[in-house]
């Protein structure tokens, strides 16, 4: 599949990408992942292998899109906007609403 990532045109095969990650081991994940193979790989790892540019070169997206149209599973950033501990939904709600403005 011919795809562009960072103005450059790629000849990506998923048979390819899973060559090139072969031995590769995943750095930590903080935002958008891509599972390749049993691994978990943060997408600016994986840009960075296939594409041998600099992380900076490229954006996740670029690389986010590429992976999905090959088939690759791909994870965005995770929500962390879960309620704090002990609160019922009704205060979370309303904590979330802030306190009325006195006029």
């Amino acid at each position: 599949m011919r795809c562009v990532i960072a103005r450059f045109p790629f000849d990506l095969t998923r048979s390819g990408v899973l060559e090139s990650m072969k031995g590769i081991k995943p750095e930590q994940v903080t935002g958008e992942s891509v599972i390749i193979g049993r691994r978990t790989y943060p997408v600016k790892q994986v840009g960075q292998v296939i594409t041998r540019q600099d992380r900076r070169d490229f954006t996740a997206g670029e690389v986010l899109r590429a992976m999905t149209r090959l088939g690759f599973t791909c994870r965005g950033i995770p929500d962390t906007s879960a309620p704090a501990a002990g609160l019922t939904p009704v205060q979370h709600a309303s904590a979330l609403l802030g306190t009325p403005v006195a006029v």
